[in-house]
């Protein structure tokens, strides 16, 4: 499982041109599974996503977690971080689960995410077109890869 998450003022995101969701300071998740992706991965993700220290303290200093900020999170399926760059020039997708494998983990990140207890959690929609606006605070980009840390 991948993940791209940046640190946001606010964000929103608009399906099939039509519905659109908001949130304020928080985090954008847009989350990729990839082919023998797990639900333990998918519970380790979310996990790692409500915990990581990277909204600011009173010192300036990137040391409190999105549940002590009280922050929001907009996840966005995203099918392209299982793609393979290496050969060529255009993307090989092999690496991508199955849509129905992915909806599923990709729907099982989000009800996790919710159980931990985080106050606003909104999504996009799985294989839908979406425009995603994004005010990226710092900005603070990460990428987390399962398969690199050993989930």
């Amino acid at each position: 499982m991948r993940a791209v998450i940046q640190r946001v003022s606010r964000a929103e995101i608009t399906i099939d041109h039509q519905e659109t969701r908001h949130i304020s300071q928080g985090l954008v998740v847009f989350l990729g599974v990839i082919k023998g992706d797990t639900e333990a991965q998918a519970e380790f993700m979310a996990e790692k996503v409500h915990g990581l220290r990277i909204f600011t303290d009173e010192n300036g200093k990137m040391n409190l977690s999105l549940a002590d900020v009280g922050g929001e999170l907009l996840v966005v399926s995203n099918f392209t971080l299982g793609s393979d760059c290496k050969k060529g020039r255009r993307p090989s997708f092999d690496l991508a689960a199955p849509p129905e494998e992915a909806d599923r983990l990709y729907r099982h990140f989000v009800e996790h995410a919710k159980g931990l207890g985080i106050q606003k959690v909104e999504t996009g929609e799985f294989g839908a077109h979406m425009d995603v606006l994004c005010a990226n605070d710092g900005p603070i980009t990460l990428i987390i890869d399962t398969e690199r840390i050993g989930k």
